[in-house]
């Protein structure tokens, strides 16, 4: 339902038993930005976005930006805002390494560029503080992970670019959001809705493997489901609803798994599950999201 983007945005990922390689490339007829400070907003300039969630389970989960001069914005988040997050700021990509291509001018309006792009090495000595999985990834291997690029119109004025403003208050006009794999709304801190990015261990360009998908994603989508029935139904009544009957799910019940789900409810958290017992497994989800799975007794 959305237009396609103005400009056109590749990426491009490798990896090797030392880091995970990301690059981007984005064409640009004016490449421009402001932002010199480490660690400053910098979506408030046009810039490049990487998020990787290693586990999969919505927690711990890392997030880097760069503009156009390479100024570098990483931050790690617990939890997203909407769980209560916060971001944590003061974190950083030991031994992070990152370079900006200009092609073209950058911060000068009168002529066209063609773009810029921008190479990015994470460690994955870093990755695996909260992977709580192998790093480097084994073969088959799937992690959550998305690209965004954030783009504001912008116009000239003294020879300089500015943000394009809303007549009516003053403001900057909101910004483009490009995705790769796509969302569903205007937030990127929703990672159940990154792509999964299967890891091979085949040299790049020698050979393609098939995507393998995971059955146990049709399960946690269902649970998913679930949580976000149990926030509205909290946003409207103050309460979580102790009954699944009352939420009024429309979730068809995944093949193997127990359906509806268990649920333990108290007034301020909830935790539901399934169970597959011919693989004996359980998934849980709780009230903040973290989704995580569990073995349990064959019978």
């Amino acid at each position: 339902a959305k237009p396609s983007p103005r400009f056109a945005t590749r990426a491009k990922m490798l990896w090797d038993d030392t880091y995970f390689y990301v690059a981007g490339d984005m064409e640009e007829p004016d490449v421009w930005a402001k932002l010199t400070d480490r660690d400053a907003v910098i979506y408030y300039d046009n810039d490049f976005e990487v998020f990787i969630d290693p586990d999969g389970d919505t927690h711990e989960y890392y997030e880097l930006e760069v503009n156009a001069f390479g100024t570098e914005w990483d931050l790690f988040l617990g939890k997203p805002y909407r769980d209560g997050g916060p971001a944590i700021h003061a974190w950083d990509i030991r031994g992070l390494k990152s370079a900006v291509h200009i092609d073209g001018t950058l911060n000068r309006p009168g002529d066209t560029d063609r773009g810029w792009s921008i190479e990015i090495a994470i460690p994955w000595v870093v990755l695996k503080e909260c992977a709580h999985r192998d790093t480097p990834p084994n073969d088959g291997d799937q992690w959550r992970v998305n690209f965004s690029r954030v783009e504001w119109q912008t116009r000239v004025v003294d020879g300089r670019y500015e943000k394009v403003v809303d007549s009516a208050d003053g403001k900057p006009l909101p910004e483009n959001n490009w995705v790769w794999s796509p969302q569903g709304l205007i937030a990127m801190h929703y990672p159940e809705m990154w792509g999964l990015v299967q890891f091979s261990t085949l040299k790049a360009a020698e050979k393609t493997v098939d995507f393998v998908p995971s059955a146990n994603e049709e399960v946690k989508w269902a649970l998913r489901r679930y949580y976000y029935a149990q926030r509205t139904h909290r946003m409207q009544y103050g309460v979580y609803a102790d009954d699944v009957e009352r939420l009024k799910l429309d979730v068809a019940p995944p093949e193997g798994w127990t359906w509806p789900p268990v649920v333990h409810v108290t007034p301020n958290w909830f935790e539901a599950s399934a169970v597959n017992t011919v693989e004996g497994k359980r998934w849980i989800i709780c009230a903040d999201g973290d989704i995580r799975e569990e073995a349990v007794p064959l019978r």
